[in-house]
């Protein structure tokens, strides 16, 4: 299991241990996991991640922790749009839709201030950190 892997794999239990609430560098902050299926391999994939409630949205962003190229999960999202996340105990099926233009920079905006772990990410890399809304699917 990688460095990165472990880690993951720690935060996914006890986020479901302690029913979405997790110490270490998320403490404190909301926290998803995101459920998708690799865009090239086909498999089920879970990463946790820091969110930022919008209206009934959830958006995510694809930092990276500032590294020049996306994340695997974004390509997963740009390659199948619906998703699972866990949100505290709920678990809701989502749709992904990238953000553009001022929208997308005023988000990010946004979480850079409340979190400025993001602005850094944003300063170390030449790429535009892409900003994901997550879309509760309508249940009827």
């Amino acid at each position: 299991m990688t460095d990165v892997a472990g880690f993951n794999t720690r935060i996914i239990e006890e986020f479901r241990r302690n029913h979405g609430k997790v110490g270490g560098p998320f403490e404190g902050a909301p926290l998803l996991l995101l459920h998708t299926i690799g865009a090239r391999s086909g498999r089920h994939r879970i990463n946790p991640m820091m969110y930022l409630p919008d209206g009934g949205a959830y958006l995510v962003f694809a930092s990276k922790a500032g590294a020049d190229t996306n994340p695997d999960w974004y390509w997963n999202l740009r390659a199948r749009p619906e998703a699972r996340i866990e949100v505290g105990d709920r678990e809701l099926d989502v749709r992904a839709a990238e953000l553009r233009g001022a929208e997308r920079d005023e988000k990010y905006r946004v979480q850079a201030e409340r979190y400025p772990g993001f602005a850094e990410y944003q300063r170390k890399t030449d790429r535009v950190i892409p900003v994901i809304a997550l879309v509760p699917a309508i249940s009827g």
